[in-house]
C-alpha cells in the first residue's frame, strides 16, 4: 500500500466520506465499517502502528456519541432529562449512528495516510490532480516547517529561562512564549518565501518535476474500492429503509 500514489489514497478517502455524509444511520455506517475492516486487513499494517495512529479516532468517536446522546434530537421515550440535556430514544439511536460514522470515516483516512510522504503527495497533487504548482510547493514548504516548531519552542523556553523571564507566572509565561513563537514563525516564513522566489519557484512558466508521480491499475483499484464501499453502504441503508438524509425526518 505504501507504493500507491497518495492522490489515489486521498481520492478513496474522500469518495467514501462523501457517500457516508449523505445519510446518518447505523446501517450504512456499520456496513461501511465492516467492509473497511476487511480491506484494512489486506494492508498488513503492524498492530502497534495501527492502534497508535488511530487512537484519536477511537477516543473522539465515543465522546461525539455522548454529546449527541445528551443534546441530540429528541424522539420517542425520554430516559433522562436534566438542565439542557435530554436523553431520549431518538438521541441514543442518533448517537450510535454518529459513533459508527466517525469510525467509518476516520479509520480509513488515518490508515491510508500512515505511509504517505509529504513530498510524494505534493508531486501527485501537482502532476495528477493538476493543482497549481505555486500553491502545492508553498503548502509543502509550510508542512516541512511544522516539524521545527517544537525545536523553536524548546529554544525559546531555554532562552527565556536564561534571562529570568519564566521564573514566575505560568499563564503569563505561556502567553508570551506563544506570541514569540508566532513572530518567529512569520519571520521564518517570510525568509523562506523570499528564498523560494529567488530560486524561481514562482516563475510563470510550465514547471518540470524531479520525480514522476506514477499512476496505474493499483491507483484505480484503490479509488474504486473506496467508492464501492461507500455505494454499498448507501444501498444497504436504502434497502433496509434506514436512509436518513442529513438526519432529516
Amino acid at each position: 500500500m505504501s507504493t500507491v500514489n497518495p492522490v489515489a489514497k486521498l481520492g478513496a478517502a474522500l469518495a467514501l466520506a462523501l457517500c457516508l455524509v449523505l445519510t446518518i444511520d447505523w446501517v450504512s455506517a456499520s456496513v461501511a465499517l465492516a467492509l473497511e475492516l476487511v480491506a484494512l486487513a489486506f494492508i498488513r499494517l503492524p498492530a502497534r502502528v495501527f492502534w497508535l495512529r488511530t487512537l484519536p479516532v477511537w477516543v473522539a468517536a465515543p465522546l461525539t456519541g455522548v454529546t449527541i446522546a445528551l443534546y441530540g434530537r429528541t424522539e420517542g421515550q425520554v430516559y433522562l432529562e436534566f438542565a439542557f440535556a435530554r436523553v431520549s430514544e431518538g438521541s441514543i439511536a442518533l448517537a450510535i449512528a454518529t459513533v459508527l460514522r466517525v469510525l467509518a470515516i476516520g479509520l480509513p483516512a488515518v490508515v491510508l495516510f500512515v505511509t504517505v510522504d509529504a513530498t510524494e503527495l505534493a508531486d501527485g497533487l501537482a502532476q495528477r490532480a493538476r493543482l497549481p504548482a505555486r500553491f502545492v510547493l508553498g503548502a509543502l514548504a509550510g508542512m516541512r516547517l511544522v516539524s521545527l516548531f517544537m525545536d523553536d519552542w524548546r529554544s525559546l523556553e531555554r532562552a527565556r529561562r536564561a534571562r529570568g523571564v519564566s521564573d514566575a507566572g505560568r499563564i503569563r509565561r505561556l502567553t508570551g512564549q506563544v506570541f514569540a513563537l508566532f513572530v518567529l514563525s512569520i519571520r521564518r516564513g517570510s525568509s523562506l518565501a523570499t528564498a523560494m522566489e529567488a530560486r524561481g519557484f514562482g516563475a510563470p512558466v510550465e514547471r518540470t518535476w524531479a520525480r514522476e508521480s506514477p499512476w496505474g491499475s493499483r491507483e484505480w483499484l484503490v479509488l474504486c474500492a473506496g467508492l464501492t464501499i461507500g455505494l454499498l453502504a448507501l444501498a444497504a441503508a436504502v434497502l433496509t429503509g434506514r436512509w436518513n438524509f442529513f438526519a432529516g425526518p
